[in-house]
């Protein structure tokens, strides 16, 4: 963390953080609301804001370290989406998150608050095509699993999620594209026994990753 800004009846209700962070020596500034408002990209800011580095890895160092579950987003544009699978995949004790193709930015300020903390907690890879992330993964031993409302086994049917995993979920609109689905290892639908059509990304990759999460456990 490089810096803290707050405003003054920010730093009266979490004096606690102001102490926690002066005791890091992170330099802390007090702001108005106003530039508050301004830096904090959002409607209703809570007064605080840290300014902190970039977080995420180079893919080698995941595929290095052994990873048993990983989270691919092939091509997700919205951060709100991005940003609850990550919280997700940090639920579920996940190694990493990949943002692969052309997904959105991590640091998307709607991605950060909703992934809640968990983009500080698991790492995070930025800047890799879908192909290339499967390809890596794949050969640092993992599986390769798609996230697919027509895939030809159901979730809660399918063998081998104790396997160590890398899930591939695809863009909100158009799913996976062909060319990545075809590098799969298998497509896995999740089954839905009421009247909805679908569930939202985030949704369905928080229930494959707790598969697996489960399988590995048990």
């Amino acid at each position: 963390m490089r810096e803290v800004l707050i405003t003054a009846d920010a730093a009266d209700r979490h004096h606690e953080l102001v102490a926690l962070a002066k005791a890091a020596e992170v330099p802390v500034a007090f702001a108005s609301e106003a530039v508050l408002d301004v830096v904090s990209e959002t409607v209703t800011p809570q007064g605080l804001v840290a300014v902190v580095d970039f977080l995420d890895v180079p893919l080698s160092s995941v595929a290095e370290g052994r990873p048993r579950l990983v989270a691919v987003l092939a091509d997700v544009r919205d951060p709100g989406n991005a940003g609850s699978v990550i919280r997700a995949a940090d639920a579920a004790g996940a190694d990493a998150v990949v943002f692969a193709g052309e997904s959105v930015d991590p640091y998307n300020g709607k991605a950060v608050r909703a992934s809640v903390g968990g983009l500080f907690h698991l790492r995070i890879v930025t800047g890799v095509s879908v192909a290339a992330a499967i390809d890596e993964l794949r050969g640092a031993g993992l599986q390769v699993l798609m996230a697919d409302g027509a895939g030809e086994r159901g979730l809660d049917t399918a063998d081998g999620l104790d396997r160590p995993t890398a899930w591939v979920f695809g863009n909100e609109a158009w799913g996976v594209a062909d060319e990545v689905a075809a590098l799969a290892d298998a497509a896995l639908r999740i089954p839905i026994y009421g009247r909805a059509e679908s569930l939202n990304l985030a949704t369905a990759a928080a229930l494959c990753l707790y598969a697996s999460a489960s399988a590995q456990r048990r």
